[in-house]
């Protein structure tokens, strides 16, 4: 379960090292001069953090492109510092390489990976491909996305039944009355996940809740936009905190991270709900016998909102062309293969095991998406096919901030404070908020 299980590793030493390597570089862009224009006979090392494809997939191209494919997994944290480490030296790393959508701003503000639309037609990618926009920062697209990654909530059916519950919420009130009730029918005692661990998916649960509350966490030029009460982002905030202090969520949490919840609560039928959950992961976690105790109980469903369904929060892995690569034409050719409909839908499992990539989750073309959906390749399709083309948004519509790796710390960090009630929340949003100024500003 790849798009899921690899978001909490993303912890403060890879964050640490990434932000003191960036700032050992100029903005000014790494020598390319090595660069070779060949796009056959040759061959291209691709580093991502997962296992590669299945090897007859890989063979396949090499056979129509003549390109060979050298295929290195490094985990999360380990990759983005070798991507900096590189980047700042300015020295060959790989050809094709990881593109995270925290990392889009400061990437494309150090000019360390080339333009995609200067060898693929990313216009044309756009329909098809929603979440494309996570990847542009300054008109420019730093990679392309190969897998859709969104956060969404999900519901364990049976337990909202049990309680009485017959209609699904769809405003964040009825969703917060549905899960008291959940408590108070004794259905089970802690209804809801909230991963409040000092760690990167506290993060990406307080910008969905934000959204759900109707607000964006930033601005175009990165001004915080929760530090009134009346904010989404305050609301949001204190919204996490009560529904720990309340009972919803259990007292363990404060060390429980995205992935241990999901796993080891949502899974084994300990919580009734996650909020802020990864879309594919019913058809990949809690629907495997292997890894689940709820089989066929849990559901996606639309994100409540103030009034309504709310967006969802994107958080998508890309691939992208470091300026020191050898063979970027060759790399390109690889990106446009790689993320091409066909393959995409090959590699979730549409035409048999045997192409099926075990580290894949969901395509980020919408077409590869409704494709699986119609033959029944993909478990609550109707829902994530609509949710990627109409409700998926980029937590920050401008790209993340160069500076996001700070502003995160400083999100996860003060919001287990709140939790622990080592601090207020008001204390909280005013540190988190007096960080962004600080980093948007230069200082």
């Amino acid at each position: 379960m790849f798009s899921s299980l690899r978001r909490n590793v993303r912890l403060t030493a890879g964050i640490a090292v990434l932000s003191s390597l960036a700032v050992l570089s100029t903005a000014c862009g790494a020598d390319d001069s090595g660069a070779s224009e060949q796009t056959s006979g040759v061959t291209i090392n691709v580093t991502l953090g997962a296992q590669p494809p299945p090897q007859a997939a890989l063979d396949a191209f090499t056979k129509s492109t003549g390109i060979k494919v050298n295929w290195t997994n490094l985990d999360w944290d380990s990759l983005q510092t070798k991507i900096a480490a590189a980047a700042t030296a300015k020295t060959y790393f790989a050809d094709a390489t990881d593109v995270d959508w925290s990392r889009v701003g400061q990437l494309g503000k150090l000019n360390w990976f080339y333009p995609m639309e200067n060898y693929l037609d990313t216009k044309a990618l756009t329909a098809d491909m929603p979440q494309l926009s996570s990847f542009t920062t300054d008109g420019h697209v730093v990679g392309i996305p190969y897998d859709a990654s969104f956060l969404v909530a999900t519901v364990n059916k049976k337990m909202f039944a049990d309680a009485g519950i017959t209609t699904m919420p769809t405003t964040i009130d009825q969703y917060t009355q549905n899960l008291k009730q959940i408590k108070q029918k004794g259905v089970v005692q802690y209804p809801l996940n909230i991963p409040f661990a000092a760690a990167e998916g506290l993060s990406t649960y307080w910008y969905q809740t934000t959204a759900a509350f109707g607000g964006k966490v930033l601005d175009k030029d990165g001004k915080p936009q929760f530090t009134g009460r009346g904010s989404a982002g305050y609301k949001a905030a204190q919204w996490m905190v009560d529904a720990l202090k309340q009972g919803l969520v259990a007292p363990g949490n404060i060390n429980v991270t995205d992935s241990q919840g999901q796993q080891t609560l949502m899974a084994h039928g300990q919580t009734a709900s996650v909020f802020g959950d990864y879309s594919g992961n019913v058809g990949s976690l809690y629907d495997v016998p292997a890894s689940s105790t709820v089989v066929h109980q849990v559901t996606y469903l639309p994100t409540p909102g103030v009034d309504g369904p709310a967006p969802n929060m994107s958080n998508p892995d890309g691939i992208g062309i470091p300026v020191n690569a050898k063979y970027p034409k060759a790399a390109a050719k690889f990106i446009d293969w790689f993320t091409s409909a066909k393959n995409q839908a090959d590699f979730a499992g549409l035409n048999g095991p045997d192409k099926a990539w075990t580290a894949y989750a969901m395509p980020s073309r919408l077409s590869a998406v409704e494709q699986l959906n119609k033959n029944g390749n993909i478990i609550g399709g109707d829902t994530l096919a609509e949710l990627l083309k109409s409700q998926a948004r980029p937590v920050f519509p401008g790209g993340a901030p160069k500076w996001y790796p700070q502003f995160s710390t400083a999100v996860y960090s003060n919001l287990h404070s709140a939790a622990t009630g080592a601090i207020s929340v008001d204390t909280a949003i005013k540190t988190i908020a007096d960080t962004a100024d600080r980093l948007a500003s230069g200082q």
